[in-house]
């Protein structure tokens, strides 16, 4: 890829950059131009101090003769301290520049994945490109930025040094050039290279850092001491590394090797130019002035060069770099609104349809469903069961448009779920999923997580909290509803599976919608628990359109409608009463969990 490429690149990072920082930038800019023209001077008055004293020189003390030597000594020291003023200046811009530029990238990232379906994050190729967008979303636009000032600065600085040099022969300028080209070809090559490998390295990157996370993190720490498995992720850890820094370190051996070439080359030109030098002087052609204004602006020069095509490097790694970035902020959903939107009906008359739904997840070739039909009846509470992986969790996936169907349709009284503003369809639902998430915050702050934009009053908080048998809970707390719950933070208080499993529930409860999904919404509460549960879920489903998504039968069997599935359909349907009567899967397996219920029974 050559430079030319990544213009767009550079082009998008400086709007992004004008758009998160305008007046700083501004600043930056004036201050830029300064810097650049303020060592110019500094080299012109060199030869001025110098031409003065060397003039003063053996003429006596006298203020007539040590007037001029004084005026651009004070213009030097004039010139030195505006030089530290502008770089403080500088560096106070630079970093409150820097801090929104960041907070602004991160908030483009963080909504690019909210934005997106949930079946990116069925994809391990979608991971590489977050991966990747993390790690340059901190840094690498203001590194752009940095590089592309110090052209900017050196820049100004080089054309005027140039204009000063040409007097002396117009080859100078070329020659300082010349001396540069060879390093900028290997930073531009190695650059390049150092960029292949590190997209390459992502997956092992990414490795190395989930058997690191394994490590710290608490959520796996009972497990990877019961089982002994700190030894063997560490050696994971250690050969992943072991790997890249290998990789690393044959790259830097190519880069010195060619950067040492580079260097003799420039050393040569160098000695070139300084014997020319010498000459001059003999000769007589340079008085004293112009041999410091020279050797000055020959040093400088140098080094402005050097430190220009690197910059010129650097901006074309960090558009390589930034290109992954805006990879990822391109990303497209494919679950988007509406054109549209045609609105929901107030109250649900006829129910949820599923008709002749095909769906597999991404990246695999195997169908969930295949022309699913189902109708959930408007108001009343639908009990889906069935084995691991018949497509239960799948159905409430679907409903909440989390994906779409790849065939058919799903329906609210006969309007497409697709023709719905999601926003409007998601408000709809209090919903529970099967792993509930456990926010490290007060027990209310969990609680009104599930109705933000309402604002509810504390006691709507308490009315869900009850529905959801959560109350109990939150009252043996220290502080009770103010009780911080987990442990990431100081004085928060730990619940057991089956106690954020209610928090979860009345999070949901808390909630305006009319229509309730439930997944496993009893999976971690113990028998004693969840008849009680399930009495008040049935005060707070009356009159409203519930679906549960379980494994126990004695949830189940309280529901107005039962569904089997297997194998992505469903097999039978009807009333607790009605199934057992048919003597069906649902029959069969009843019969076969309350013998093994009724054997594990404790005797008192």
């Amino acid at each position: 890829m050559r430079l030319l490429d990544n213009i767009p690149h550079l082009l998008r990072t400086f709007r992004l950059v004008w758009k998160a920082a305008k007046g700083w930038t501004s600043a930056w800019v004036f201050l830029l131009l300064i810097q650049g023209l303020l060592p110019v001077a500094a080299v012109y008055l060199t030869r001025l101090l110098v031409n003065a004293l060397s003039a003063a020189l053996g003429r006596g003390v006298s203020f007539a003769n040590f007037e001029p030597v004084l005026v651009y000594g004070l213009l030097m020291g004039g010139v030195l301290v505006l030089t530290e003023v502008t770089q403080v200046c500088a560096e106070w811009v630079r970093t409150a520049q820097s801090e929104l530029v960041q907070d602004h990238i991160s908030a483009l990232v963080q909504d690019k994945s909210v934005s997106l379906d949930l079946a990116f994050f069925e994809m391990p190729e979608f991971y590489d490109h977050l991966f990747r967008a993390r790690n340059d979303a901190s840094s690498r636009p203001l590194a752009l930025l940095e590089s592309t000032g110090n052209v900017l600065q050196n820049s100004i600085t080089l054309i005027a040094i140039a204009a000063i040099l040409i007097p002396y022969g117009p080859w100078l300028p070329a020659a300082l050039l010349l001396c540069t080209l060879p390093a900028f070809y290997v930073v531009i090559r190695s650059n390049r290279a150092h960029h292949k490998w590190w997209k390459a390295s992502t997956v092992t990157r990414r490795r190395a850092q989930y058997c690191e996370v394994i490590l710290t993190d608490g959520f796996f720490a009972p497990e990877v001491r019961v089982f002994g498995l700190t030894h063997h992720f560490q050696a994971a850890f250690r050969n992943l590394r072991e790997q890249l820094r290998r990789e690393k370190l044959q790259l830097l051996k190519k880069q010195f090797l060619s950067g040492l070439i580079a260097e003799i080359m420039a050393l040569t030109v160098s000695a070139a130019m300084l014997i020319w030098i010498v000459r001059q002087s003999l000769l007589g052609a340079l008085t004293l002035g112009d041999i410091a204004l020279f050797y000055q602006a020959f040093q400088r020069g140098y080094a402005l060069i050097r430190s220009l095509l690197g910059n010129l490097g650097q901006i074309y790694t960090n558009s390589l770099f930034l290109g992954n970035l805006f990879e990822f902020l391109e990303l497209k959903s494919t679950v988007v609104e509406p054109a549209q939107p045609v609105p929901m009906p107030a109250v649900l008359k006829r129910g949820i349809s599923f008709r002749n739904v095909s769906f597999r997840y991404p990246g695999s070739e195997r169908s969930v469903l295949q022309n699913f039909n189902l109708t959930l009846p408007a108001g009343q509470i639908v009990a889906i069961v069935g084995a691991n992986g018949s497509g239960k969790s799948t159905l409430l996936k679907l409903m909440c448009r989390f994906y779409d169907p790849y065939e058919g349709t799903v329906e609210v009284d006969g309007i497409d779920l697709r023709s719905v503003s999601l926003a409007e369809l998601r408000s709809r639902i209090r919903m529970t999923f099967q792993t509930p998430v456990n926010y490290q915050a007060t027990a209310r702050e969990n609680i009104v997580l599930g109705s933000l934009q309402e604002n509810p009053r504390f006691e709507n908080i308490q009315n869900a909290a009850r529905s959801a048998g959560a109350d109990e809970v939150i009252a043996r707390l220290p502080q009770n509803y103010e009780t911080i719950l987990g442990k990431w933070f100081a004085e928060g208080t730990d619940l057991s599976a089956g106690e954020w499993q209610r928090i979860a529930t009345a999070r949901a409860f808390l909630r305006k919608g009319d229509i309730l999904v439930l997944d496993e919404p009893t999976s971690m509460m113990d028998s004693w628990s969840e008849a009680d549960w399930f009495d008040r879920f049935r005060q707070i489903a009356s009159g409203r359109t519930a679906v549960i998504i379980t494994h126990r039968l004695s949830i189940a069997m309280r529901a107005h409608l039962i569904c089997v599935m297997m194998k992505g359909q469903v097999v039978e349907c009807g009333s607790h009463h009605e199934l057992l009567a048919r003597g069906g899967h649902y029959a069969r397996s009843w019969n076969l969990q309350t013998q093994v219920e009724a054997a594990a029974a404790p005797v008192f």
